[in-house]
C-alpha cells in the first residue's frame, strides 16, 4: 500500500494558476503511474490526467487538455500537476492515485491508494 498526501490547493480568481503536489511513500515509487482526479460537489468523481511511470506518456480530460500539466519526479517520490487558466468549472476537491497495473486509465476503478484531497476553489 502507497500513503499519498495531496498539497497546493487554495482560492485563485479566474485565469489564475495553481500547482497541486502529491507526496507518496514507498521505495517503488516509479514502477507504476499515477493520476490525479477531481470531484466537485454533488457530481461524481472524474479523471484528469495521468502519467505513466518514468513520465515516458500522458493523457488528460479533454475538459483539461492544454491547461493542465501533470509531471512527476521520482527522485522526490513525488507527482505534480500544474493548473493554468482556471475556470470555476475547475471548482472540485483533487485527489492524487495510484493507478493498478492494469487498471483503466480514466476510471476511478482503475486506481487504488488514494490521497486525502487538497481543495482548489476559482472565483469568478
Amino acid at each position: 500500500q502507497v500513503q499519498l498526501v495531496e498539497s497546493g490547493g487554495g482560492l485563485v480568481q479566474a485565469g489564475g494558476s495553481l500547482r497541486l503536489s502529491c507526496a507518496a511513500s514507498g521505495r517503488t515509487f516509479s514502477t507504476y503511474a499515477m493520476g490525479w482526479f477531481r470531484q466537485a460537489p454533488g457530481k461524481e468523481r472524474e479523471f484528469v490526467a495521468v502519467i505513466s511511470g518514468r513520465a515516458l506518456s500522458t493523457n488528460y480530460a479533454d475538459s483539461v487538455k492544454g491547461r493542465f500539466t501533470i509531471s512527476r519526479d521520482n527522485a522526490k517520490n513525488a507527482v505534480y500537476l500544474q493548473m493554468n487558466s482556471l475556470s470555476p468549472e475547475d471548482t472540485a476537491v483533487y485527489y492524487c492515485a495510484r493507478r493498478k497495473l492494469t487498471g483503466t486509465y480514466n476510471t476511478v476503478a482503475g486506481y487504488d491508494d488514494w490521497g486525502q484531497g487538497t481543495q482548489v476553489t476559482v472565483s469568478s
